[in-house]
């Protein structure tokens, strides 16, 4: 069986990076990722605005032009399209890795297609598939998705929207101006202070003015066919309502990384180990990168600044390489 010099999982932007990366200095290396290009990307809501502007998105130092200084979701996927198909990169799509282990100082790598070889494994998975669950009765009902895409599905319905973020805000604001009708569930005191500057003001506004009904301090307690129980700081109050967007976040697998032997830490943060210096977790040749690095801390990593993990582990490794020739 072919032994590659590194297996990189996750063909998002950081996994990309990696690959690159790893093209430019020669090693023989694989992306192996579970949907299309950048899959978390692509499944972002059709009319999502980046935070970042185009250059703090960019790769390997490859210009990215966008229409405006803050590119949307299909501008981002053109860019990382692009790059994959002109470089060439070796990747895999639509194969999911099922299973990681190290057998003395191989990777042996699963998948629900084929098996590979590995002397360095890269994780770079991100943390959107997961939800973060409400945890309430009636969450399993199909009007319930804890995933946004486009507005005109919720016109002219009583639309819940649970959450204080970036995601939670634009779904309310889009769909409002689609014609919903709009409750913003809201655990805390206020919307959140990480809420795209351009946008905060936006919907306070609209709440303000009494468009969109936001509830403070409260959360789902149930919910039903045809309306959403609250408990709320006057007790419990229910409201009608025809879906719900369960908007409140999303976590790495902690399993899939355990199951591989990565240490994490005993609190709510949940933080994998490994050596900021090389990137490497506590399992030799294993290594992090991205978003995944920050646990349940999923705001700390962002595309532009942890793109530069790419080149600290190719460094790393070829390091490691040098070291085993010399010896």
């Amino acid at each position: 069986m072919k032994m590659y010099d590194l297996i990189i999982i996750g063909g998002g932007p950081i996994g990309i990076a990696c690959g690159l990366e790893a093209q430019k200095k020669g090693l023989d290396y694989l992306i192996i990722e579970k949907g299309p290009i950048v899959n978390s990307l692509f499944h972002y809501p059709s009319n999502m605005q980046f935070f970042s502007s185009s250059e703090k998105l960019e790769i390997d130092e490859i210009p990215f032009i966008s229409k405006e200084a803050k590119p949307k979701r299909d501008e981002a996927l053109e860019y990382y399209r692009r790059i994959v198909t002109s470089n060439k990169l070796a990747i895999h799509l639509f194969e999911k890795v099922a299973r990681v282990e190290k057998q003395a100082e191989i990777f042996i790598i699963e998948t629900d297609k084929n098996t590979y070889n590995a002397l360095n494994t890269v994780v770079a998975t991100g943390f959107y598939d997961l939800p973060n669950k409400l945890n309430v009765p009636g969450e399993e009902l199909p009007k319930v998705s804890h995933y946004y895409d486009n507005p005109h599905f919720y016109a002219s319905q009583k639309l819940a929207v649970v959450g204080a973020s970036n995601s939670a805000v634009d779904a309310a604001l889009e769909c409002w101006r689609k014609g919903s009708e709009v409750s913003l569930i809201i655990r805390g005191p206020e919307v959140g202070h990480r809420v795209k500057y351009w946008v905060r003001p936006d919907i306070i506004n609209r709440i303000d003015e009494g468009s969109i009904t936001a509830y403070y301090d409260t959360t789902v307690k149930k919910i039903r066919n045809e309306e959403l129980v609250l408990n709320g700081p006057k007790g419990e109050i229910t409201i009608e309502n025809d879906f719900v967007l369960a908007l409140t976040g999303y976590r790495p697998n902690f399993d899939f990384l355990e199951a591989m032997g990565i240490k994490l830490s005993n609190d709510d943060k949940r933080l994998p180990q490994y050596n900021p210096d090389t990137m490497e977790s506590n399992v030799n040749g294993l290594y992090l990168a991205g978003v995944i690095c920050g646990g349940m801390e999923t705001h700390k990593w962002f595309i532009e600044n942890s793109r530069i993990h790419a080149k600290i582990i190719v460094q790393a490794i070829l390091q490691r390489q040098s070291i085993q020739s010399d010896t």
